[in-house]
Order: structure tokens, then C-alpha cells, then sequence
């Protein structure tokens, strides 16, 4: 009989204040553990219990319902009460992505799934794709004796990322956005996490997140951010039953487009039955390799879209700046001259100007120039109009033009994609939609220039305005005229100063660019820009009509309407794609599992194994229930897949008794391994691994209602037959539940893990356990990664 292995204690953290529910989850790449601390509010720590971050809605009546780790531990995937899932990023407590997945009162999310799949059929490790860098290639071909490498230059060149050669996009201040996204893009770390450039050798992998509500809804979403759709799944009429439910778990094998989903009744606490439903997301394994590209690039797209939005909104903001106090002044003064009956319709630009070029002032402006303005007014006045200046300019040449520029790129992948694919249905989208977004996007990179050389124009004349009104103020407000005055007034520019008051002052053209556009004005230009003629030469009539003076009230370049238009084309290329993949989702057979109690605790998993162009795939579920607390049943379905689409389903059960100990929790590990916690009658807690494919476990068929052979062991059988490892900790911790870690070496290397949370909720340990043991099944989980 082996000696039990003693698992090594990693960390132990006493978490302040509790996880709610048993909310919560390690990291799978770094010693970070997040969880529901309270209902309301999400909580990172580090494995000493250090906490990292905290996060809760601003509503703060959100509660947090689900979590999941993206599987390289980038991202964290929070599921509120709101209905909405957020995406919280490393390097940030703001979600730097926002899926709404359903209305907040009428249903909840139950599940998260999160898992990697490999695009296309299976290939052999001697097929598989270069992934040298084309530096690499060049400087092994071409030197004389160097050692050729095999590369794919097509594809080499179809996976350049040009956008690297670009500036960095710069962050925000978080003053003046608005939204949710309003704090995404304020630091340099979160625009780099956001903005990573897109990794060729993942170029063959795809993300899936799969999403439940409690009303059998399932949302679909890959590259962390671009949504597919939604699905409501209901049991057919053939199986005899139709209760309501909802998603409580997902699994999935790399190599497999068929995903298994676990369904129970929905409502119900405790349930005695559960369905697993195949999901075909037959675009994985029939799409071309370029799906990797299109939904990185279509996600890349949609971060820019948001980082514009906000910029746009910055811009207006600064602008509304610039002319709030300078318009609370002019109202004034304008006012006190038509009271004052003495000047007719003269306004205070007629008064100003008379002023420049003649030397005399009227008595109401001097008096509203030294009484009101003075020399503290005239600072607020100058600070906001050349601060706000400033500020536009920094934003369109660091902010709206990089931005704008990242997006043509991508725009022109889009567009070469869609050339090469001439039917939209295989890819969602056609050549003339990605043009008359490139032209949408011509026309805001037009008008951003144009701003860029309004606002250079307009700072530099008033600077001019700026020293003249102080100077009127000082010689106004002085008894007698001094040398000093006398010759500031001979230095000064009066060309530009009249410049200012006759162009700028009352109304600057960057209202053509920056105001609000009405709804309805909206409307109208769209109609109008459908209506066959470039947006571009529409764009192009209305700026030489405002270069000529002439008045005009189209909407073309304005900001506002360009941004909204460009989302809204854009959003329809979104959803082409989205339908297309949509279309190609479909449910496999159910498969019914009952037992005779309540569930207490259940995990599942998929292997696969592959004979040229067909797949099978085998889903184990191990349950253990409230009634028989020692026994663990392990239910194995097989389904042939073939092109991505699975058929017919048979399922077999093992039944173990396993000694007099009491099952706490079980869970897989790799492809080969289930963990299953014990406690034994007075001894200490126990793991043991059941391989869970081997045959010996007596697997017999099952069917709904059939009488199960138990397969009974006892204490010792259980020891001798299983790797036993001891949990070392005080009699008085008593785990609630278990989660299991695969080994990791993405941020150094770290042991796969066993991490128990105690039943106060108030103790967190993590163990890792024996390397050794796990060897043979690590290296067939790297192989099928």
C-alpha cells in the first residue's frame, strides 16, 4: 500500500469580509484570487491576501452573480445583477469591456463559461503552422549557410501587424468623457492592455464565452468582446419533458467546435436531474484560418470605436469650455448697450472694433472693461479660451487622428477580406460596406485637420485679442497714458486683433465641427448621404461653402453626426458577422441524467480522439449527491462529430462506493484525472485521483430509470487502488468547496493547484499538488493546447 503524498500548503488567506455565495476564483496564471466580497462589490487579492483591487457598480445595488477567468488569466468575466457581464482587465479596476446579456429584473445570468478553442480540423504536429516572425525567416533564408526554415509567406504576410509601426495612442483625462467608458482610456497601462498587438502565434486559436440566464437564454461571444448572439434553448417535444431551464455549467476540448452545456430546471436550488446539450459552433471548424484575423481586427475595431467616442466628447467638452465664460461676458456688455438706447443694433464686437481702430471707447464698454471685467476677469477669460484651445488641439493631433488612422488600417484588411470572400454569407459583410465606412472615416479625418487648423488659428489670433484687452483694461483703468502702454499699443497686431473680434469672437467656425447635432437634423443627413452621392463630395460642398462665408446649416462636418454615422455602419458590419457565425450554431441531442437524490456536487469534461476527418467526442460527469455522500458517479457520453457537427449519443455510468468517508467536493484536472475530496471517518482530509478512463471502473450503460451496480470499495481499496494525498490543516477547517488549477508557465513557472474555501467562507487555502504524478496527463493537455 503507497504512503499518501502530503500536499504542500502555497497560501492561506482570511478573507475580510466574506465571499458571497462561494463566490470565488483563482487565477490560472498568477497568484491572484478574485471573489464577491459582500454581494455588492467584486475584490481581487494576491495570494497572501493582499488586496489588489475592488470594484463595485455605481448604482451600488448591483450584486455580483457569476465569475470566470479567461484561460490565460488576462481578463476576469463578471456577471452583475444588472444583467450586464464586464470584463475586468489586469492592469485596471474599470471593465474595459461591457456585454449586456440580458434586462436587469426580468432574468439573471447563472453561468459563465470561458474556453479556447482551435480554428479549423485537427491538424498534425508536422503541419502545423510557421510561427517565426518574418525578421526570422529573412535572416535564416537568405544568409549563405543558414538553415532554412519552413515558412508560409502568405501567411506570414496576412498576420503582419502594421499597426505596431504606429504612435501609441495617448489616455484621456478622466475629465470630460462620460459613460461607462469614461474611465477606460485615462491610463497609459490600461490603452496598452486594451491595445495588444495581435500574437500570430495565436492566430490558429479562437476564445469562446458562453454566457446563461435563468430563462434558457445563452449568449455567445469570442474575442473577449464580439458577440455572436443569443440562443434560447428548450428541451424538443420528443423527450416528453419541456421544464424551464437554465445553463449551471459549460465544457469544451480545444480540438472539438462541439461545445457540451449543463443544463437544470431553472429556480431550483437543488435539483435531481441535469441535460447536457451539445452546442456545433461549426464556423470554428469550418471557417477559414482568417477567422482568427477578422474577429481580432473586428474587436481591435470596436476598442477604437468606443476610444473615439470618447475623444469626441472630450473635444466638445473642451470647446463648450472655451466659449462658456467668454459668452457669459459678451451677453453682459451686449446687453447693457441696448439698454443704454444709444448705439442702435451695435453689439459689443461693433464697439470692440471701433475701439482697435480708432482709439476711442465707448463710456459702457470702458466702464464693463475696468468695473466688471477688470484685470481678474480678463485672466478667467484668457485661462479658459487658451487652456481649452490647447486642449482641443493636444486631443485631435494625439488622440482623434491616431485613433482615426488605426481604424483606416483595419478598415483595409476588412476590405481586402471582403474581396477575397465575394459571397456575404460566408462572412457577414460586403465590399460596399466596408467603403462607405472608409469614406465615413475620410470624412472625419478631413474634418479633424480642419479643426487642428481652425484652433491654431484661433489660439494664435487670440493671444493677439488676449494682450490688446489687457492693455485697453490697463489704459482705461490708468490716469494718465504711460511710455509702457504707449508702446505695448505700437507692438501690437491689429490686423490680427480685428481678425479675432470680427471672426471668432461672437461665434468661432469650430462650431461647424464641435455643436450637438438635433435628432432630427441627424436623420435628414443620413437620408441624405444614402442617397447615392459621396459622403465625401457632400462633405466637400459644405466646407467650401463655409470657407466662403456663405451661411449654410448642413450637418456633414460635425463631429457628432460623422461619429454616430460611423458607429452606426459600422455596427451593421458587426452584425453581418455576427448572423453569419449565428447561423452556423445548432444544439446537438440532449442527454438526460436523473439520479434518485438532490445533486450536491457535479463538474464536467470533454476529451476527444480523432480518426482522420472524424472526431469523437466524450463527455464525463462526475456528481456526488446529498443521500449517498460516499458515492461518486462518473456518467461518460459518446458522440461521433463530424465536420463540426455532432450526432448520436450513447452514455454509460460507473458508480463507486468509495470507503465510509463523506465526499466533500470533486473536480477534473487535465484530460485523464479526477480529484475527489474526502473526508475519512478519523482521518485526516484526503484528494484522491480516479482515472476516470480506465475501464476498470465498470462502466455500464445507462437510461432514465435504470438500476445502477455500484462498484463498492473500502478504505483500503480506496488507498491502494488511488493516488491518495493528504490535505494538511487544522481539524477545524472544513472545506466548502473545491476549484483545481492546471499547472502554468505563461508568468513563470507555477504547480498545479487544489484551492479550498472553508465553510465560514472566511479561510482561502491553495495547495499545490505533486508534479510528478500529473506528468503524463500535463503533457497530453500541452499537446491538444
Amino acid at each position: 500500500m503507497a504512503e499518501p503524498i502530503e500536499l504542500k500548503l502555497l497560501s492561506e488567506s482570511q478573507l475580510d469580509p466574506k465571499p458571497c455565495d462561494g463566490f470565488i476564483t483563482h487565477n490560472p496564471s498568477l497568484g491572484l484570487f478574485a471573489g464577491a466580497a459582500g454581494s455588492k462589490t467584486l475584490q481581487i487579492w494576491r495570494s497572501n491576501g493582499q488586496v489588489v483591487t475592488k470594484s463595485s457598480q455605481r448604482s451600488e445595488r448591483d450584486d455580483v452573480e457569476a465569475l470566470r477567468w479567461k484561460a490565460d488569466g488576462q481578463f476576469l468575466a463578471v456577471g452583475w445583477s444588472d444583467g450586464v457581464v464586464r470584463l475586468m482587465g489586469l492592469e485596471t479596476n474599470k471593465a474595459v469591456h461591457q456585454m449586456p446579456v440580458c434586462e436587469a429584473g426580468t432574468s439573471r445570468i447563472t453561468c459563465i463559461g470561458w474556453a479556447r478553442n482551435n480554428i479549423g480540423k485537427r491538424l498534425n504536429s508536422a503541419s502545423a503552422h510557421s510561427t517565426s516572425p518574418w525578421e526570422d525567416v529573412i535572416s535564416h533564408d537568405l544568409l549563405l549557410g543558414g538553415s532554412k526554415a519552413a515558412a508560409d509567406l502568405p501567411r506570414e504576410l496576412t498576420f503582419l501587424d502594421v499597426e505596431t509601426a504606429l504612435p501609441k495612442l495617448s489616455p484621456l483625462l478622466t475629465l470630460g468623457g462620460s459613460g461607462d467608458d469614461s474611465f477606460v482610456f485615462t491610463t497609459r497601462a490600461s490603452l496598452e492592455f486594451l491595445f495588444q498587438p495581435f500574437a500570430p502565434h495565436d492566430s490558429h486559436k479562437v476564445d469562446v464565452m458562453i454566457v446563461g440566464t435563468n430563462d434558457g437564454q445563452i449568449h455567445v461571444s469570442i474575442y473577449d468582446s464580439f458577440v455572436i448572439g443569443k440562443f434560447k434553448y428548450s428541451l424538443p417535444e420528443s423527450s416528453g419533458k419541456n421544464p424551464s431551464l437554465q445553463l449551471c455549467h459549460h465544457a469544451s476540448h480545444p480540438d472539438l467546435s462541439t461545445h457540451m452545456l449543463v443544463f437544470k430546471p431553472s429556480g431550483d436550488e437543488k435539483t435531481s436531474a441535469i441535460y447536457l446539450i451539445p452546442m456545433d459552433l461549426t464556423f470554428i471548424y469550418s471557417s477559414p484560418e482568417n477567422l482568427s484575423l477578422l474577429a481580432s481586427k473586428t474587436t481591435a475595431l470596436q476598442k477604437l470605436l468606443r476610444y473615439v467616442k470618447q475623444v469626441q466628447m472630450h473635444m466638445m467638452h473642451e470647446w463648450q469650455l472655451t466659449r462658456e465664460l467668454p459668452t457669459k461676458f459678451l451677453s453682459s456688455i451686449n446687453e447693457t448697450l441696448k439698454e443704454s438706447g444709444n448705439y442702435g443694433d451695435m453689439g459689443i464686437g461693433q464697439a470692440l472694433y471701433h475701439s482697435v481702430v480708432t482709439g476711442h471707447t465707448f463710456p459702457e464698454v470702458a466702464e464693463w472693461l475696468v468695473d466688471q471685467l477688470s484685470e481678474r476677469g480678463h485672466k478667467r477669460w484668457d485661462r479658459a479660451v487658451s487652456s481649452g484651445l490647447q486642449a482641443l488641439r493636444t486631443l485631435v493631433h494625439e488622440n482623434f487622428l491616431p485613433a482615426l488612422e488605426r481604424i483606416g488600417i483595419i478598415l483595409s484588411r476588412l476590405l481586402g477580406i471582403a474581396r477575397f470572400h465575394e459571397s456575404k454569407a460566408e462572412i457577414g459583410f460586403t465590399n460596399a460596406q466596408i467603403t462607405r465606412v472608409m469614406d465615413i472615416v475620410s470624412c472625419l479625418m478631413l474634418v479633424g485637420n480642419k479643426i487642428l487648423l481652425v484652433v491654431m488659428e484661433e489660439l494664435e489670433l487670440f493671444q493677439s485679442f488676449s494682450i490688446w484687452l489687457r492693455n485697453e483694461i490697463d489704459r482705461l483703468a490708468s490716469s494718465s497714458l504711460t511710455d509702457e502702454l504707449t508702446d505695448k499699443e505700437a507692438m501690437m497686431e491689429h490686423g490680427k486683433i480685428l481678425a479675432y473680434i470680427q471672426q471668432y469672437m461672437a461665434a468661432s467656425p469650430l462650431r461647424h465641427h464641435l455643436s450637438t447635432t438635433p435628432a432630427d437634423h441627424s436623420e435628414g443627413g443620413r437620408q441624405q448621404a444614402e442617397s447615392g452621392t459621396s459622403l465625401l463630395d457632400l462633405l466637400s460642398k459644405q466646407l467650401k461653402k463655409q470657407d466662403a462665408g456663405k451661411p449654410d446649416e448642413g450637418i456633414f462636418a460635425q463631429i457628432d453626426f460623422l461619429c454616430g454615422y460611423l458607429e452606426s455602419k459600422a455596427g451593421a458590419v458587426f452584425e453581418g458577422i455576427a448572423e453569419a457565425e449565428k447561423r452556423s450554431v445548432r444544439f446537438g441531442q440532449p442527454t438526460a441524467i436523473e439520479l434518485e437524490s438532490a445533486i450536491s456536487k457535479f463538474d464536467v469534461m470533454m476529451s476527444a480522439t480523432f480518426q482522420e476527418d472524424k472526431s469523437q467526442g466524450l463527455t464525463y460527469a462526475a456528481l456526488t449527491t446529498e443521500q449517498n455522500e460516499s458515492s461518486v458517479y462518473v456518467f461518460r457520453t459518446t458522440m461521433s462529430v463530424l465536420n463540426g457537427i455532432s450526432g448520436s449519443v450513447n452514455t454509460e455510468v460507473s458508480c463507486m462506493v468509495l470507503g465510509d468517508g463523506k465526499v466533500l467536493d470533486l473536480k477534473f484536472l487535465y484530460d485523464d484525472s479526477l480529484l475527489v475530496l474526502r473526508a475519512p471517518k478519523d482521518q485526516p482530509l484526503r484528494i484522491i485521483r480516479i482515472p476516470h478512463k480506465n475501464e476498470d471502473l465498470a462502466y455500464q450503460p445507462y437510461s432514465l430509470g435504470g438500476k445502477l451496480t455500484p462498484l463498492v470499495l473500502s478504505n483500503d481499496q480506496v488507498t491502494s487502488l488511488f493516488l491518495n494525498m493528504t490535505v494538511p490543516c487544522e481539524p477545524s477547517f472544513v472545506p466548502a468547496q473545491m476549484e483545481v488549477k492546471g499547472a502554468s508557465s505563461e508568468r513563470g513557472k507555477i504547480p498545479p493547484r487544489v484551492c479550498l474555501l472553508s465553510t465560514d467562507s472566511q479561510t482561502y487555502k491553495v495547495f499545490a499538488l505533486p508534479e510528478d504524478p500529473f506528468v503524463e496527463a500535463l503533457g497530453s493537455q500541452e499537446t491538444i493546447q
